[in-house]
Order: structure tokens, then C-alpha cells, then sequence
């Protein structure tokens, strides 16, 4: 099916197109696995400058907190409308015009020279990269249910190397070649990204649903797909898992720094490891997991180890036993978030009708990004009260993930899923 989409064209690429044919006909989740990677690696490449730019530019304190926030925030408001627009006219037409909108906008932010444009370059990134849900819907219309999790996990596994790379790339640009070079790097790397995308990608859906109502984020749709037991729980345990993982992403760096004298060099390397395992997980063994235990028992798992992991990061002693349980406290956190993502995302597309695969996966991912807004700001409060709190906090929060887990079951049961 996916060859004869490729090949039905008539123009300039089609022998390049029918090269790379057998690839897609084996996986076209390749260049879905591409899109996702980009988006994280452009987002990661920002990270480490955004807030020393945004002060050159004379931010205070207050508008950098604004400026960081509001990615998150278009990715809540925006997840849904794309959703819907790729149930109403296919995947891949929203996956080309979010990549165009992602790649603009990282032009646009390496050579702003006004808080003002900086702001809107943030503004359109977070628009481009809320097709995550697009690409989660494309990965449910383009493998069978028991394939599933494992298909979901490439997204994880995407996030994870741009979570390790990003990083590291984006300070080493900025400070060897300024603030214009690292823009038109992310912004070329979302340009290849479309032309990937435009080459390679064929339309998933068979039939698109033309009644499909568009909207931005809506809590009258939300309350209705949370009336739905099954769902609500998916998405309630969603939000909470994300929420504690952002309490640790933010005071993690200042713990490490102010009670254990670790430079920037050596935090790296502990986020590097998170992302590393969870790569692995996702990406590689996902699948054989989830045939041996199934999505269910998977996802408590994935939760148990993520608990366990945020409790024990504050209780690392000194000296060499530091890196001993702190690396072990890390090894839980990704392996528990690399069990727990793609079971979570593969129980809830299997629990949404086939004509709302995107609606409903846009809803959630707008719950994850309300969850990456409202979670840094809860870590910070809590660390200006003592510096183990976010962590016992994020851990104690964790627990309210298995109030769902009993009814989940149940019903699934019930259900033979």
C-alpha cells in the first residue's frame, strides 16, 4: 500500500521516491521517527541558551520564565487542532505544514534581536511541535493493535535522542558560531525533515472523517472524552506522571549543582544517561516486553520504577556512592518512563474509536504539555522550601497514578483488550 501511494506521482522525484520505496514498505514509521526526532533535537538545541538570549535581549526573570512557558503552552492549546484537522484531512498534509511552521520559526529565533520576536518565534514552535499527536495517530492507523506499543515506543525513543543530543549540539553551536548559526541549524534540519516528509510519507487513513468539528483546546470536549471510565483514567495517570517528571527535570540540575559540586559537563551526562536507557527501552525492547507482560502490567511497572526513582534522588550520599545510587535512581526514572509512555499511549489508542484517533491522542498530549507548564513551577516552589521536597513531593504525587490502575484493569478485562 505504501509503495503505490509513493509511486502514483508523476513529477521529478518519483525515481528517488521508488529507490526508497522498499524502506517505506517495510517502515514508513521511519520518517514519523524522523519527524518526532527533529522536533525534539530543535527543542533540545534551544535549551541550554534560551534563557542567557532572552536576558541579552533585556528579559527579566519573569519574561523568560513567559518565554520558556509558552511552548508548552501552544502545545496544549494547539495538539487538539491538529488532531482533529488530520482526522478531518489526513496525517500527512499536517504533518507538512507543522514541520513548515517549525522550521520558520527557528529561523525567526536565530536572528531576533527583540524580546518581542523571540516571544513569537517560542510561540510558533510550540504550534509546529504540537503534531505529536499526529504522528501517534499515524503510528495507530499504520499497525495493528498488537504491534502497537511497540510502534509507540519509536516516538519515546525519538524523544530520548533528542533529549541526549540537543543539548549538547545546541551549546557547542552557540558559543562557536552565535545565535544565527544555531537557528539556521535547527531550521535546516526541520527544512530536511519536509522534504523527507514530502518524499517518503503516504497518507494513513483510509477514510478521513469530513464532520470532524476543529477547535482549539476544549474542556467541554475533554469533560466528554473523560465521561469514558477507561480513558479518563489513561489520562489522569498521564498527567501526573508528567508533572513529577518535570518536578525533577528543573531542580534536579540545582540540586546536583549546589549539593554535589557537579559542573554543567557532568549534569549532561546524567540526562544523557536517562536518555540513552530510555532510547533503548523504546526503541529496541518495547515490543518483546509488552508480548511477554502486555501494555497492563507494563504500565504499573514503568510507574513503580519512576516512584522509586524520584523518592531516591535526594538520599544519594557523598563521594563515590553519589554516582551509585544516583545513577541507580536515574536508571529507574528512564526505564520506568520508557515502560510506562508507550503502553500508556498504546492502551488509549487501542480505547478510542477509530474515527477519533486523533482527537482524542491530541487531547492527551495537551494534558502532557499542561503537565510540562505546571510542573517546573511546582518543582521550583517546593525546592525553595527544602531541597529533597520536589522529589518526595514528585514521588508522593506518583502514588495517585495507581488509584486508575485497579479500574483500568477491570475494564480491559471486561473488554478483552
Amino acid at each position: 500500500m505504501y509503495t503505490d501511494s509513493i509511486c502514483r506521482g508523476s513529477n521529478k522525484y518519483d525515481t528517488f521516491a521508488v529507490n526508497c520505496g522498499f524502506v517505506m514498505k517495510k517502515s514508513p514509521l521511519l520518517v514519523i521517527f524522523f519527524t518526532v526526532f527533529l522536533d525534539l533535537l530543535g527543542f533540545g538545541l534551544i535549551i541550554p541558551v534560551l534563557p542567557v538570549f532572552a536576558k541579552e535581549l533585556g528579559a527579566g526573570n519573569i519574561q523568560v520564565g513567559m518565554i520558556a512557558g509558552i511552548y508548552s503552552l501552544m502545545n496544549f492549546l494547539f495538539a487538539p487542532l491538529l488532531g482533529g484537522l488530520s482526522d478531518r484531512h489526513g496525517r500527512r498534509p499536517i504533518i507538512l505544514i507543522s514541520v513548515t511552521i517549525t522550521a520558520l520559526s527557528y529561523l525567526l529565533f536565530g536572528f531576533t534581536h527583540s524580546i518581542a520576536l523571540l516571544f513569537i518565534s517560542r510561540m510558533l514552535s510550540g504550534i509546529g511541535s504540537a503534531n505529536l499527536s499526529v504522528a501517534q495517530a499515524y503510528i495507530s492507523d499504520s499497525t495493528a493493535p498488537n504491534q502497537r506499543a511497540r510502534s509507540m515506543g519509536l516516538i519515546g525513543a525519538a524523544f530520548g535522542l533528542g533529549f541526549i543530543f540537543g543539548p549538547l549540539v545546541g551549546g557547542v553551536v552557540k558559543s562557536s558560531f552565535g545565535m544565527g548559526a544555531l537557528g539556521l541549524l535547527a531550521s535546516s534540519l526541520s527544512a530536511l525533515n519536509l522534504l523527507l516528509a514530502y518524499l517518503l510519507l503516504p497518507e494513513s487513513i483510509k477514510e478521513k472523517n469530513k464532520e470532524r468539528k476543529l477547535q482549539l483546546f476544549s474542556f467541554t470536549e475533554l469533560f466528554r472524552v473523560l465521561q469514558r471510565e477507561t480513558i479518563s483514567g489513561l489520562f489522569f495517570m498521564n498527567f501526573i506522571y508528567i508533572t513529577a517528571f518535570s518536578m525533577m527535570q528543573i531542580t534536579a540540575v540545582i540540586l546536583w549543582k549546589e549539593a554535589y559540586g557537579l559542573d554543567e559537563k557532568h549534569i549532561g551526562y546524567m540526562f544523557a544517561f536517562i536518555g540513552v536507557t530510555s532510547a533503548v527501552i523504546q526503541g529496541g525492547l518495547i515490543g518483546p516486553l509488552t508480548r511477554r507482560f502486555g501494555e497492563s502490567r507494563l504500565l504499573t511497572f514503568g510507574l513503580t520504577g519512576m516512584t522509586i526513582g524520584l523518592i531516591t534522588i535526594p538520599l544519594a550520599p557523598g563521594g563515590p556512592w553519589f554516582y551509585i545510587v544516583q545513577g541507580t535512581s536515574m536508571f529507574l526514572l528512564a526505564v520506568g518512563s520508557g515502560c510506562a509512555t508507550p503502553s500508556a499511549s498504546s492502551l488509549l489508542s487501542k480505547l478510542a474509536h477509530e474515527n477519533e484517533q486523533g482527537k482524542v491522542l491530541g487531547l492527551n498530549m495537551s494534558f502532557s504539555s499542561l503537565a510540562r507548564v505546571i510542573g517546573p513551577v511546582l518543582g521550583g516552589i517546593c525546592y525553595d522550601i527544602h531541597h529533597a521536597l520536589p522529589f518526595i513531593s514528585a514521588g508522593i504525587l506518583m502514588l495517585g497514578c495507581f488509584v486508575f490502575i485497579v479500574p483500568l484493569y477491570q475494564t480491559l478485562k471486561r473488554l478483552n483488550q
